[in-house]
C-alpha cells in the first residue's frame, strides 16, 4: 500500500563547475534507473526541444530583491555543499545551473538537489550497476531517444542537469502531478516507497530551504 505524506503532501514543482573532479575509475552508484518506454512522436519532439535549447544557463531578474534572495539561496547552499564540493567556483557554478534547470524545467530547485544526493551523492562521474551516468544517473538511451545519441556528454555537469530535470519534468506531467509515483518512475520503482522515502528524508534533513516570496512561482504538485 503506498504510504500518504503527511507533512509534505504538497512540494513546489516550480521554482533554484564541475562538481567534482575527474576520477581516475568512475565511481560506481548504486541507485536505480529510468525504463525506457515509448511515447508519442509528439511528446518525443518536445523533449528534444528541451534538451536542444542552447539559450544560456542566465536568471534574469526584474527586481533587484529577487536577485537579493537568489544570491542568498547560493551562499546558503554552497554552504551545505562544502564537504561534498571542496571548490567553491565549481559549487557556484553547479548551484545556479541547478537553479536555472530546475526553474526553467517548472521544479523545486532543493528537490532537485535532494534527488541528486540520493542518485549520485553529488559524484559527476558516478555510474550504476544498471549504467546510469553522472549527477542525476540520466540512462544512456535518453541520449538516443530526445539528444544526440552522444551518452558520454552525461557527465558533464550542465548536460546531465538538463536531461535530468527534463525527465523528472516529464515523469511529473505523467504522473499527473504525483510526487511519489513520479520520483519511483524515476527510478525504475515505481510504487514502491523507499525511494520516494530516501528523496523525501534527503529534503527535510539537509535540503529544505526557506523560499522568499520573490522566488515563489506556481501551484504545487499532488502528493497521493
Amino acid at each position: 500500500m503506498r504510504p500518504t505524506y503527511i507533512s509534505r503532501r504538497r512540494l513546489l514543482i516550480a521554482g533554484g563547475a564541475a562538481v567534482a573532479a575527474p576520477l581516475l575509475l568512475p565511481s560506481l552508484a548504486h541507485a536505480g534507473a529510468q525504463q525506457y518506454e515509448p511515447m508519442a512522436d509528439a511528446v518525443r519532439v518536445a523533449l528534444a526541444a528541451q534538451i536542444a535549447d542552447t539559450r544560456p544557463p542566465a536568471r534574469r531578474f526584474a527586481k533587484i530583491d529577487e536577485r537579493i534572495a537568489y544570491l542568498a539561496w547560493v551562499g546558503e547552499m554552497s554552504e551545505r555543499l562544502g564537504n561534498k564540493v571542496g571548490d567553491y567556483a565549481a559549487r557556484v557554478e553547479f548551484l545556479k545551473t541547478v537553479d536555472y534547470e530546475a526553474k526553467r524545467a517548472g521544479l523545486d530547485r532543493q528537490l532537485v538537489l535532494s534527488l541528486i544526493q540520493i542518485e549520485s551523492n553529488f559524484r559527476k562521474y558516478a555510474i550504476s550497476i544498471a549504467g546510469a551516468r553522472g549527477l542525476m544517473q540520466v540512462m544512456p538511451f535518453w541520449t538516443r531517444v530526445i539528444g544526440d545519441g552522444e551518452s558520454r556528454h552525461l557527465f558533464s555537469m550542465a548536460t546531465n542537469l538538463r536531461y535530468g530535470t527534463v525527465i523528472l519534468r516529464h515523469y511529473f506531467d505523467v504522473e499527473r502531478g504525483d510526487l511519489f509515483m513520479a520520483l519511483g518512475r524515476y527510478n525504475g520503482s515505481r510504487g514502491r516507497a523507499a525511494y520516494p522515502d530516501s528523496i523525501l528524508a534527503a529534503l527535510k534533513n539537509r535540503w529544505t530551504y526557506e523560499v522568499k516570496p520573490s522566488e515563489q512561482a506556481a501551484p504545487n504538485p499532488r502528493v497521493g
